[in-house]
């Protein structure tokens, strides 16, 4: 069994459709994964029909754009093995996807005022089946440079960071509520790297709402937050989750299934 349980499509901010995520999976040994689209549990149906024709079990999955409004924070929140319908994820999620795509629309009109020309019809267009345009669906229509370059990099921190002309961000949802959602829809909550964004002082609190996991295996954690995963995972009962966190050439450069999520742990989410 190889879970990589951390992996995004083009239903959001993956630059790679299902099917080729899925046969680069294969080629990888991965047994099961899960599409954890941002704020998008889209495309579900389609995801797992065609994980069986490749032998893939597909665990319905999302990454909710949350925030720790007491330590003023961002904190991602994964939602794993909901009923299909996922009525109350879908609710709370259409509201970070309004906000995304009305602010994305608004930082190209900013760009544009900046000497660009960027088409926002185009930009849509490109992005699909993501019903919500990304940074990343931006930067497509200006710069044909790798994500992971200098020349990419400085650019995007020129545009969208600082004092950028497209700088700023939407706000995000509560991650009290978020967790909350997951549990009322029948799934599992899991913490986001939370070594990335800081998130364990949240953790405990977030327990008492039902909060069932934690990511161990992330490829920007250090052994020092394995450890402290570990810990908080043992003191709390709860689950430890990893992935590659795959976003194909709009995200780090990984291959699927070269971080997964600790197998022994996996049963239990099954």
């Amino acid at each position: 069994m190889k879970a990589d349980l951390h992996v995004h499509s083009t239903y959001s901010d993956g630059s790679d459709h299902v099917e080729m995520v899925l046969a680069q999976a294969k080629q990888r040994g991965v047994t099961q994964i899960s599409f954890v689209d941002h704020d998008s549990i889209d495309g579900l149906k389609e995801k797992q029909a065609l994980g069986k024709n490749y032998g893939i079990e597909v665990i319905p999955g999302i990454e909710i754009s949350a925030y720790d409004f007491k330590r003023n924070r961002k904190v991602h929140v994964l939602g794993y093995d909901y009923h299909p319908e996922a009525k109350n994820i879908a609710a709370i999620c259409q509201t970070v996807r309004s906000r995304r795509q009305a602010h994305t629309l608004w930082q190209i009109k900013q760009l544009n005022q900046h000497g660009y020309s960027i088409d926002p019809q185009a930009v849509i267009k490109a992005a699909r089946p993501s019903e919500t345009i990304y940074k990343q669906h931006v930067m497509q229509q200006i710069t044909l440079a790798p994500y992971a370059s200098s020349t990419y990099q400085e650019l995007y921190r020129k545009l969208f960071k600082g004092e950028g002309p497209a700088a700023g961000d939407i706000e995000y949802v509560d991650a009290f509520l978020a967790v909350e959602a997951i549990v009322a829809d029948g799934g599992i909550a899991v913490v986001a790297h939370p070594g990335q964004l800081n998130s364990y002082d949240i953790i405990s609190e977030l327990v008492e709402v039902g909060l069932g996991g934690i990511e161990r295996n992330h490829p920007d954690h250090t052994t020092e937050d394995h450890q402290r995963v570990e810990a908080l995972a043992k003191q709390y009962e709860l689950v430890m989750t990893g992935g590659s966190d795959y976003h194909g050439s709009f995200g780090a450069p990984v291959e699927i299934g070269a971080i997964t999520s600790p197998s022994f742990l996996y049963y239990r989410i099954l």
